[in-house]
């Protein structure tokens, strides 16, 4: 692999960069949410012990962990434009790369196993990354992507949630995010030649008194929504009365998960 310096981007140091105050609970929500789908999806494939393994965008790292353990005689990369909140000591195959994937390679047929989760809709080189990622892997290797599909906001059957996923979902474009763009995914990895190509969707939950991952979404993205006039602390105040009402339940996106194998031989069983 070719390391180049990360880059500076808004995932980098804005809203979403480890700088921002409330980075690990974003990050955290999102794993309590959506770990167990994940990892279902991946224990569906046919992993062998012995997978070279490359997370990507890798977060604080729970899916990272748990592939080092499900192939202790492989290896697990996990790479991340800042990796402050990966954890170097909990596996000895784990290893921890700081990088830009957008600025970096990897050689051809190198890792049985690519996964990423809600980081290429964030790249303005989305479709070009899924392909550069499905020269990655190794022949009879799988490629596995999961992003965010959002859902109009002006179909909720709250007003205030309509204001609030408005301008969630603008501040998202304004920084380059495609929030829809997974509904192409599976068309996307059989283009780039993979084969056995599946998905599944993953409802998100918004309310339902549970420990709701928007919570930590919003209260990140608060400060720029309210510097842009976007939503006032008024509607802030109301959005956490209303997560306090049983009967404020809502759907505000589905997490589409789409998988393909490259064709080929199986997977490499060499650590």
């Amino acid at each position: 692999m070719t390391l180049h310096p990360a880059a500076t981007t808004p995932y980098s140091n804005g809203m979403l960069s480890n700088d921002a105050p409330h980075e690990r609970d974003r990050l955290e929500s999102i794993q309590r949410n959506v770990d167990a789908f994940t990892t279902g999806i991946l224990d569906g494939l046919p992993i062998d012990a012995s997978w070279n393994c490359l997370e990507l965008g890798a977060g604080a790292g729970s899916i990272a962990h748990w592939l080092a353990g499900r192939c202790p005689d492989g290896r697990v990369v996990a790479v991340d434009i800042d990796t402050r909140h990966l954890d170097t000591g909990r596996a000895a195959n784990l290893e921890i790369q700081e990088a830009d994937i957008t600025r970096e390679d990897y050689a051809p047929g190198n890792f049985d196993l690519v996964h990423a989760r809600y980081l290429f809709c964030h790249l303005q080189e989305r479709d070009d990354m899924i392909a550069r990622a499905a020269r990655w892997l190794s022949p009879g290797g799988w490629l596995v992507v999961e992003e965010p599909y959002h859902l109009p906001a002006d179909t909720s059957p709250f007003p205030l949630v309509q204001r609030i996923l408005d301008a969630y979902q603008h501040l998202y474009r304004e920084h380059g995010a495609d929030m829809t763009w997974a509904r192409g995914l599976p068309a996307l990895l059989a283009r780039n030649a993979l084969t056995d190509v599946a998905f599944a969707g993953n409802l998100g939950c918004m309310g339902g008194l549970g420990k709701d991952r928007w919570l930590p979404l919003l209260t990140q993205a608060a400060p720029a929504l309210l510097a842009d006039g976007l939503i006032t602390e008024a509607d802030l105040n109301e959005f956490a009365t209303l997560l306090k009402d049983p009967a404020f339940i809502d759907i505000p996106q589905v997490t589409i998960s789409a998988w393909g194998r490259r064709p080929g031989g199986t997977p490499n069983t060499s650590a």
